[in-house]
């Protein structure tokens, strides 16, 4: 039987895998193929890296454009959490669709369907699978086809944290490798990027819930040789959907443009910088347009500004002028390293809901070289062990390659498989 199972160790950096800090990570490298050049979406945020896995597009395409956005209800703009557990279906409401492109759940439910367990925020999970063409479990509710809630005893009841993790694990490959053998899997793990907005990059407790994150993807990787031995034809992925930076500082956006004169207050609805961590979405009310320029004058001068992109630009960073987006800001970063060694500092937009961003902690959402540069490993048909492929691959690569693997049609994604004939693979020194 042919299968796809796609673990996601969320947060995880490239430069983070080793043999003393990963080593079951490492292990599996040597019988994978590892994408040295691998890149995520912008903003590098979960619940918008999970909508561009789940639909081989990128943001412009399906329509979600941060972790947090406004959308225009009633011709207003309206600041929005993209991880509350109602956001997608509030969505439809008001927009006419959750995604506006079809998950790899929809693609794969004519030929046995897909199943997600995830720990990371409602937002993100759902994304997987708005409108309910397969399973998706979650510690928020979890839902059967159609979006019918499971029954009480089948739904998964786990913190966020280590032992969340691992007890979602074990079930992960108990219930869902091993007895009910759908074509599409996804297990995405909540560690080790909850840790990292809690602690420092490379400090003892960050590295110990990295090992307890990497042993957790051991388990998968292990169940999977012995479903392949008893004779499964399995693509297994392991990546992650972005890396972090350490938060060196805050920005209010909104009350510089109110200092500036360029927003009528901070909770004025017509100029909105949206937090995105270490990104902002800014939105002009459509009667607003006149300003504009006067924005971009703005923001072009700003020292905490690392790039900006207007609605002419947004198409470079996969992202449209749509529902009053204007601009959007990467902050600025550097190679800075922190008190414990790990390069890449970045400034984050302060969030108008939410917590704050702790400082000395880890944060993403930008174009920043650490945020940008998750990694991947895959193993299977198509994909050399122990290879190094060298040229960009992209998180929206990720469901053609599913669907290349179960013989499906991927026509209409941004992202191509990543397969290729085993004889034009070269292997090069990890």
């Amino acid at each position: 039987m042919r299968r796809v199972v796609i673990v996601t160790l969320d947060g995880l950096r490239g430069d983070m895998i080793s043999e003393q800090t990963t080593p079951k990570l490492v292990s599996f490298a040597r019988q994978a193929e590892r994408f040295a050049d691998y890149r995520t979406v912008f903003p590098s945020c979960t619940r918008v890296v999970s909508a561009s896995l789940a639909t081989g597009c990128y943001p412009a395409r399906h329509g979600l454009q941060g972790n947090s956005v406004a959308l225009l209800e009633n011709g207003k703009l309206a600041l929005r959490d993209a991880g509350d557990p109602e956001f997608l279906q509030h969505k439809r409401r008001v927009t006419g669709t959750s995604l506006a492109m079809p998950t790899l759940a929809q693609r794969v439910k004519a030929v046995g369907g897909a199943i997600i367990f995830s720990n990371v925020s409602p937002g993100a999970a759902y994304a997987q699978d708005p409108d309910g063409h397969g399973h998706v479990y979650h510690r928020a509710g979890s839902f059967g086809f159609g979006r019918v809630p499971v029954a009480a005893g089948d739904r998964l009841n786990v913190s966020l944290d280590v032992e969340g993790d691992r007890h979602m694990t074990e079930r992960f490959i108990d219930e869902v490798l091993l007895p009910r053998r759908l074509p599409v899997a996804v297990l995405w793990l909540g560690e080790p990027d909850h840790i990292q907005h809690e602690a420092p990059l490379g400090s003892p407790e960050h590295l110990a819930v990295l090992a307890a994150a990497d042993a957790h993807a051991g388990l998968v990787t292990s169940a999977v040789e012995q479903l392949r031995a008893a004779g499964d034809d399995i693509l297994l992925r392991i990546g992650s959907d972005h890396g972090h930076q350490t938060v060196t500082g805050v920005v209010d956006i909104d009350a510089e443009f109110v200092m500036a004169g360029l927003k009528e207050s901070e909770s004025s609805n017509d100029v909105m910088a949206v937090s995105n961590g270490t990104s902002a979405l800014v939105y002009v009310d459509p009667d607003r347009t006149h300003a504009l320029p006067a924005l971009r004058t703005f923001l072009t001068s700003r020292d905490w500004v690392g790039a900006v992109f207007g609605s002419d630009e947004l198409a470079q960073i996969g992202q449209k002028p749509e529902g009053g987006l204007a601009f959007a800001v990467s902050m600025a970063a550097s190679e800075a390293a922190n008190a414990f060694g790990v390069p890449g500092a970045s400034l984050v937009a302060e969030p108008a809901t939410g917590k704050s961003d702790r400082l000395g902690c880890g944060q993403h959402g930008g174009l920043a070289r650490y945020e940008q540069t998750p990694f991947l490993m895959v193993s299977g048909p198509g994909f050399q062990p122990g290879a190094v492929r060298r040229g960009v691959a992209r998180i929206i690569d990720i469901a053609p390659t599913a669907l290349a693997h179960l013989g499906l049609d991927a026509t209409g994604m941004d992202g191509a498989p990543l397969q290729r004939p085993m004889a034009s693979t070269q292997t090069e020194e990890t």
